[in-house]
């Protein structure tokens, strides 16, 4: 049978199969084996569109291994929670025309009948992601959206043309609504640095506008108040290291904090929602059970986040150490705030190692310095930023809420376009 259809006049419904190709082979390509093609990781792949084409590699390198697309196809993730978040793109611009990326890529390659920019905007649908993510195979982490998802969705297809002009209308519109995103994304990252600021301006320099100082020994801290100390981390906290201990995944249980999960100093449980059966917790927690207040950092992937404990039921993954004080000297809320600090990160990185994913190593904590005010100073401190950041945080979320309603509002846009009837189809309507 023939994969393939001509245009039509009129527009047609059947599987999607008869209009596309899923996952072309790669063994039509006569290239030499020295020919450069664009490499694609997952993280270059853009969530509503976008691939990111800064990396070259040979064609004989990539060849085994990797899925294989060219300028002209549609790239969909297939693994969760990439394809409910939106990753995908229309591939252009590759070197050669060629590109090769991540086996976790659906590729479609319209026929005559679909326009190519029409079908990305079929993919970013909401009806596509929903059906896509009702059809998924596999458990927990590692579900999947089966080829044959693909091969068997059956939209309304309206002729060519008029496909064309459905996607000249959602580029004009959907580049507006991301500028607007853009924006509002950078405010985003000006919010945090002003945040980070504050905080390390607070555990670096205190509150008294009248303290003396005096340098303190480290480029990367300089001048302190003549009264502080700074001593090890280690010597004034315990630590516990959950590397290697992390037991197998649950259905149920309880609520296991990865470094995923650590985000922006505090625990996001929406981010990534993973759990381990109650008769393993008390297993897996054995060399300390987490507590209210102590302090979590990452130490990989990604490194440096931190936050506080705010609940005593969870359990810790691995790439996440636990940090308490061991004595009076110090608070567990002014550490928090000081691994935020700019000079607690720079430390940090600068004894990192990797280059795929940058992480600490246990014997380069010891090294890490922890800068202690008196405990008077160090709560008033704590009380300052808690009060000065809780508008910050009230703002942010305001601005985060906008970015949500607008991507929602995208995805409309972009729903109602490719799934109308064409024939009655009025842009005025989706203003």
């Amino acid at each position: 049978m023939n994969d393939e259809a001509p245009p039509s006049d009129i527009p047609t419904q059947r599987r999607l199969r008869f209009d596309m190709r899923a996952n072309p082979v790669k063994s039509q390509l006569d290239l030499p084996p020295e020919t450069e093609v664009s490499f694609v990781s997952m993280d270059a792949v853009g969530i509503l569109g976008g691939l990111r084409l800064d990396e070259i590699r040979p064609l004989a390198d990539v060849y085994d291994g990797y899925t294989y697309f060219a300028d002209g196809d549609v790239c969909v993730a297939k693994i969760t929670p990439c394809f409910e978040n939106g990753k995908g793109a229309l591939a252009n611009g590759l070197t050669n025309g060629i590109a090769f990326g991540t086996t976790e890529l659906h590729v479609l390659r319209p026929g005559p009948a679909l326009d190519a920019k029409f079908l990305f905007y079929l993919t970013m649908s909401h009806e596509f992601r929903s059906r896509g993510e009702s059809e998924m195979l596999g458990a927990g982490g590692q579900k999947r959206v089966p080829e044959a998802f693909l091969k068997n969705w059956s939209p309304v297809l309206p002729p060519v043309q008029d496909q064309r002009r459905i996607t000249q209308f959602l580029d004009e519109k959907t580049s507006r609504i991301d500028a607007l995103i853009e924006k509002k994304r950078v405010l985003l990252d000006r919010l945090a640095e002003r945040r980070q600021a504050l905080i390390t301006q607070s555990v670096t320099k205190g509150l008294d506008p009248d303290a003396s100082f005096k340098p303190s020994g480290i480029d990367w801290l300089g001048s302190i108040p003549a009264h502080w100390r700074l001593k090890g981390l280690t010597k004034c906290t315990t630590r516990v290291d959950y590397r290697g201990a992390t037991p197998p995944k649950s259905s149920s249980g309880k609520f296991l904090v990865t470094a995923k999960n650590i985000k922006n100093g505090e625990i996001d449980y929406d981010i990534s929602q993973e759990f381990i059966s109650d008769e393993d917790y008390e297993h897996a927690m054995r060399r300390g059970k987490p507590k209210l207040t102590e302090v979590l950092l990452t130490t990989e992937a990604p490194l440096g986040e931190v936050a506080c404990v705010d609940h005593e039921d969870i359990a810790l993954a691995q790439r996440v150490i636990k940090f308490a004080t061991s004595s009076g000297e110090l608070s567990n809320s002014y550490l928090a705030y000081w691994m935020l600090s700019c000079p607690f990160q720079r430390d940090l990185l600068s004894r990192a190692t990797g280059s795929t994913a940058v992480g600490i190593k246990a014997g380069k904590i010891v090294d890490l310095k922890c800068l202690l005010p008196p405990i008077g100073e160090q709560l008033e401190i704590t009380k300052y930023l808690d009060s000065k950041l809780q508008t910050h945080q009230t703002v942010t979320e305001t601005i985060g809420k906008s970015i949500k309603n607008l991507q929602e509002y995208r995805t409309a846009l972009v729903t109602t376009a490719v799934t109308g009837n064409s024939e009655s189809f009025d842009a005025s309507n989706l203003l």
